[in-house]
């Protein structure tokens, strides 16, 4: 399962890049980082998930869902939307 993961997450980095080649988009440090933070939160928060769930820990997992994936998910929108806004501020 993680080698698809991998292989889909790699896959999406490629598209972003040529699409911020594309357009002529800079990101700044930054944004890759809170971006890179979200996306690790997150994975980290679909693996714990499953474990606890394998393990009929279904609570746990539905608190760890909320404490490190809802954060995970805020940095990657924030990323998003700290990229969007070098489009607003070209025009």
């Amino acid at each position: 399962m993680w080698l698809a993961v991998g292989f889909i997450l790699g896959i999406l980095v490629l598209c972003v890049i040529w699409w911020l080649k594309d357009k002529i988009r800079l990101m700044v440090w930054y944004e890759w980082l809170v971006g890179i933070v979200g996306l690790v939160l997150l994975f980290f928060t679909i693996q714990n998930y499953f474990g606890s769930v394998e393990e009929f820990q279904t609570k746990p997992a539905m608190m760890f869902l909320l404490v490190t994936g809802l954060p995970g998910l805020i940095l990657l929108g924030m990323s998003w939307r700290l990229i969007l806004r070098h489009k607003n501020n070209n025009v």
